[in-house]
């Protein structure tokens, strides 16, 4: 028997995204079907019934309202599914037939970039390992704070380098090429690190489209002038990493505008033994932070600084200049009681710029993060005039850099209102007369 027009449509998706669990839109609700059906109904404790689609067997399938789409999605990724998300492209009202559907975002374990399904206090990497006869090329970024990162290693220490790197910082998903087993045991990368491992066909590695990719996201016509022109390996592990993001997210990705280059030996190189011997961010038993060095010295007043915080001791200065400018920031502070103590109030204040920009450069803000928007910069001019004081090197560098925004901040104040929706599809996010 044949199958329905609307389940036609829904294997022909499915059969672009095998590996994901697939939630296709029909009304306010986003309906599993088949395998994918059996699998979130289990691991969602959703009831499984069956819909009538043209054979003689009814389709397993399971559902869930759309507005409640993010906690079941988070559960599923945090249990190491990918999901893709399949919307009515096209209003049902007007539309002749079958409402066209198409997939427009894949959500993995390290593409997670909104706030209501991650820890504010942990980044979430994503990162690319390749190897070929330079060395291996190893890049990282969080899309959710848009933090990019990239080194190369030398082929005879690449593997104790990489192991070390991952426990550093600490990865949701790595990217390897599907040669790469290989060369690597995948199984042992999984267990020592717990990421999701997903891995990429030769055409995420040619040469010619990692160099056309890069050239067309940051707009330029050379790899110089974004201090990549060295790279080798590096390249093809970013390049990679770029169109893989850019194939899952299909959105703007305008705020990943930033790369750092860094090599191995700026800070102090500590294992994955070290790190959990020592207890330095999670205890050694019930890897609990309570109780663990960062426990104990994180009192900061901001999510993005508790992820400071957490990188410091991860990876400790090893440069007597460095940790003499970073004591003397701290030895002002200490003396200067009062500007301490209003920076600490001002800090209250403050929302997470990191990740409010980065879902403000992806078009998926609300009126109510532009309002978390403006009033963390309206404690900014407070913050750049109590630091001019400091005699610290650090601090008056960290004093130039702050830039108040006031035209930002103006813009938010004349044209939102006070309070509003959390949808912007509701209205009445702007003030009346602007």
């Amino acid at each position: 028997m044949k199958l329905s027009p609307m389940m036609q449509q829904y294997m022909e998706i499915k059969k672009e995204h095998t590996d994901c669990i697939l939630f296709f839109r029909l009304g306010d609700f986003y309906e599993m079907f088949y395998e994918d059906a059996h699998i979130a109904s289990k691991e969602l404790e959703l009831t499984l019934t069956g819909k009538n689609c043209g054979q003689e067997e009814r389709a397993p399938m399971c559902g869930i309202p759309f507005h409640a789409a993010e906690t079941y999605i988070s559960k599923l990724v945090e249990r190491g599914y990918k999901v893709a998300i399949c919307e009515q492209v096209e209003d049902p009202a007007t539309a002749k037939g079958i409402v066209k559907r198409e997939v427009v975002q894949i959500i993995t374990p390290g593409t997670i970039a909104n706030g209501t399904m991650l820890n504010e206090k942990e980044n979430n990497y994503l990162a690319s390992v390749y190897l070929d006869d330079t060395g291996l090329g190893f890049s990282y970024c969080d899309i959710s704070t848009g933090e990019w990162y990239v080194t190369e290693f030398s082929t005879p220490e690449s593997k104790e380098a990489l192991n070390n790197e991952l426990a550093r910082i600490g990865i949701r998903e790595i990217l390897v090429p599907a040669s790469f087993p290989d060369n690597w045991d995948l199984e042992e990368l999984k267990q020592s690190t717990g990421a999701y491992i997903s891995q990429l066909g030769p055409a995420h590695y040619q040469k010619e489209r990692i160099v056309q990719t890069i050239y067309s996201h940051f707009e330029v016509q050379s790899l110089t002038g974004l201090g990549l022109g060295e790279l080798s390996s590096g390249l093809s592990a970013l390049g990679s990493l770029l169109q893989y993001l850019l194939e899952t997210q299909k959105q703007s990705l305008s705020h990943l505008k930033r790369i750092q280059v860094y090599h191995l030996g700026g800070t102090m190189s500590l294992d994955k033994a070290t790190l959990r011997n020592l207890e330095i961010t999670e205890t050694l038993y019930d890897k609990k932070i309570q109780g663990s060095l960062l426990g104990v010295l994180d009192k900061t007043h901001t999510a993005m600084g508790s992820r400071k915080m957490k990188k410091w001791l991860r990876e400790p200065l090893n440069r007597c200049q460095e940790i003499q400018e970073r004591l003397d920031a701290v030895d002002c502070l200490i003396e200067n009681y009062i500007i301490r103590n209003n920076l600490k109030e001002s800090l209250k204040a403050i929302y997470d710029f990191e990740r409010l920009t980065s879902k403000i450069a992806c078009g998926s803000a609300n009126g109510k993060d532009l309002i978390a928007l403006r009033n963390s910069l309206f404690v900014l001019p407070e913050i750049k005039l109590d630091l001019l004081d400091c005699d610290s090197l650090l601090l008056k560098e960290i004093q130039r850099d702050i830039n108040p925004l006031e035209s930002v901040f103006a813009s938010i104040s004349n044209a939102m209102v006070e309070d509003p929706p959390y949808t912007v599809k509701e209205g009445g996010l702007i003030q009346q007369g602007y």
